[in-house]
């Protein structure tokens, strides 16, 4: 991670937190970008398979990406809005990308997005495809685009 807090791949690829491709084909499953050693253990209690795990409170979480169902209850659990499910099993080149979103305007179901990079770059256009609002009201937004792309795309732009 550089200074501006930007989470890169390469620390994610290390500390092991991306899901095999064969695991990505296979349906939606999660990607916790959660790399700071801090007391929080959300994830770990929402999980209902116990794919998350943390040594300790304070630790970085693991994955047991086998494990996990992608149900997503661990993502709406955080509250740092650093989890996300990816799911390549759609076909035709297409990818899927699951998110917290927390900005106005809510997007509906079939608005044309941008989609944004880590570091809020613009990185394509891409669909909505569902929205839930959650108990808190929070809103998880599920974003259609190439299957190249889901693993950079972790934020959008509602186009008006």
């Amino acid at each position: 991670m550089n200074d501006a807090g930007i989470v890169h791949i390469e620390d994610l690829r290390r500390l092991k937190l991306i899901p095999p491709h064969s695991r990505m084909k296979a349906g939606p499953v999660v990607v916790v970008e959660c790399i700071e050693e801090i007391p929080c253990d959300a994830c770990v209690a929402a999980c209902p398979t116990r794919a998350i795990v943390k040594k300790d409170i304070n630790s970085v979480p693991s994955l047991d990406f086998d494990k996990c169902t992608g149900c997503g209850l661990c993502l709406l659990a955080c509250p740092g809005l650093a989890i996300f499910l990816v799911d390549l099993s759609i076909g035709n080149g297409k990818g899927r990308v699951t998110m917290p979103y927390e900005l106005l305007p809510i997007p509906s179901k079939d608005d044309k997005v941008i989609l944004l990079n880590r570091k809020g770059e613009p990185v394509g256009e891409g669909k909505i495809v569902k929205v839930v609002r959650s108990d808190d009201k929070t809103y998880v937004v599920t974003v259609e685009m190439e299957d190249s792309k889901v693993m950079d795309v972790r934020a959008f732009k509602v186009i008006v």
